[in-house]
């Protein structure tokens, strides 16, 4: 009987032990695992970008409820509990879904705002460069034109990938650079209504004394981009015409491909020139000093350019488009038929626009 007792004392210490070491309940290793699965989606949809502050709060509910869940383990079975990690596993789940579900808004929102502002931003680069096409190119204007349009190429290949910020900056680039266009296109236009009435009376006075003299005299037009001869005050011929590839505004210095604008008159005539044969005519005359000097003293140029020199009428034009470094240039044929009746001594009278004759 003793031996029984003994037998029954040991066998309920040892069911004890079991019940003390084996625990009552199971530690939540799915419910971690499913919120770190969650953190890792949220990223990679974008969270850290878009919603990082949900984030965040994520990572660091899912580190506390792992903490927890470890000093848990650390106890006594009989002592466990795990209801703390539990509920700050499932807050943890539920922030970084809500950090998920965020970032994807917000990309929708950016992707939407965007692509309307590539649209629009197309839209213009469209209209400043048919803008530019109709007017004579202006090197600075047109390159920042050519920059524009090469930021909005980024922004396009950056929005392919996904990179939205970094589109929005290069759109941003973009509209900072047309809108220089703009005001260079606009100060353009300000200039030639302020010196229209110049160039009227320069071809005024050229008409004016073909007439008097029954004379040739040469006008070029660089709006146009035509070159007309005259006899007596009278049109008898017109020619196309190609320019300084910087031609917009008046010469200011030499290798700024701006073809001067002015009342000269040919001094020299060239049958071997490199472009075919070619009418020198005499820029700088006094009124190209004056101007040089008096932009020299406002700063307006450097005082180390240099004045240049050496305008021409010349051959090898016919490339549609302008090219030269400030000359006039017409096709071979056409210089034939000029040099018939141009020599030295004839007027070539050069207007950025004659909005009244011919």
């Amino acid at each position: 009987m003793r031996y029984f007792k003994r037998a029954t004392l040991l066998l309920i210490v040892l069911s004890s032990l079991v019940f003390l070491f084996a625990g009552c309940e199971d530690p939540p290793v799915i419910n971690l695992e499913n919120a770190r699965q969650a953190l890792r989606l949220a990223e990679s949809a974008g969270a850290l970008r878009y919603a990082e502050i949900l984030y965040r709060d994520a990572e660091q509910l899912v580190n506390t409820g792992w903490m927890e869940m470890a000093k848990q383990n650390g106890r006594l079975a009989p002592f466990r509990d795990y209801e703390s990690a539990d509920s700050i596993l499932a807050m943890a789940l539920r922030r970084a879904n809500e950090a998920r579900q965020q970032a994807i808004d917000s990309i929708a929102t950016v992707q939407t705002a965007s692509r309307s502002d590539l649209t629009e931003l197309h839209g213009e680069l469209d209209e400043w460069n048919e803008a530019l096409n109709g007017s004579l190119v202006n090197f600075n204007v047109r390159d920042d034109w050519q920059r524009a349009r090469l930021n909005l190429d980024m922004a396009e290949k950056l929005m392919a990938n996904g990179e939205y910020d970094e589109a929005r900056v290069s759109m941003i680039k973009a509209r900072n650079l047309l809108k220089q266009v703009g005001g260079a296109l606009e100060s353009h236009q300000e200039d030639e209504s302020r010196q229209i009435s110049v160039w009227r009376r320069w071809v005024s006075l050229t008409l004016e004394q073909s007439r008097a003299a029954n004379s040739y005299a040469v006008i070029v037009d660089k709006v146009a981009h035509k070159t007309y001869l005259v006899k007596g005050g009278k049109l008898i011929h017109t020619y196309d015409s190609e320019l300084g590839y910087n031609s917009a505004r008046q010469k200011l210095f030499s290798g700024d491909a701006a073809t001067p604008e002015g009342m000269y008159r040919v001094v020299k005539e060239n049958n071997r020139s490199k472009f075919y044969r070619a009418l020198l005519i005499d820029y700088p005359n006094s009124a190209d000093k004056k101007r040089f000097a008096d932009n020299k003293r406002k700063g307006v140029i450097s005082n180390r350019a240099r004045i240049g020199g050496w305008i021409e009428i010349h051959g090898e034009g016919g490339k549609n488009r302008d090219w030269t470094e400030g000359c006039v240039a017409l096709t071979n044929k056409e210089m034939d038929h000029l040099m018939k009746f141009v020599s030295v001594g004839t007027p070539v009278t050069i207007v950025r626009k004659s909005d009244q004759w011919p």
